[in-house]
């Protein structure tokens, strides 16, 4: 993996940040699967905004990250949600979710 300068974020966005680092190629989480992860298992929407302001997409593999119900959420790097679409159909990720993808 590609390596970065270091993290400027707040200590909340940097546990985000170094908790997708260890999601592996291929495999997805859930936002709330990492916010059980880094101890905050009642903030989802925190993690999703944390992965929104990722400065190292996709080095820093935010595109790994879906909802719960199966959606792609959204994708802060060049190109959107196509480009996370398509990041993750190259790593072998099946996306079988279609409403508001």
């Amino acid at each position: 993996m590609a390596e970065h300068p270091p993290f400027e974020g707040t200590d909340f966005q940097v546990r985000v940040w170094n908790a997708l680092k260890e999601i592996p190629r291929g495999e997805t989480r859930t936002y709330t699967e990492i916010a059980v992860q880094i101890g905050h298992p009642n903030s989802a929407r925190a993690v999703a905004n944390a992965c929104a302001k990722n400065p190292y997409p996709p080095i820093v593999p935010c595109h790994r990250v879906v909802r719960r119900d199966g959606g792609l959420g959204g994708y802060s790097g060049v190109g959107g949600v196509e480009t996370k679409r398509r990041l993750l159909s190259e790593e072998g990720v099946s996306i079988t979710f279609t409403r508001s993808n």
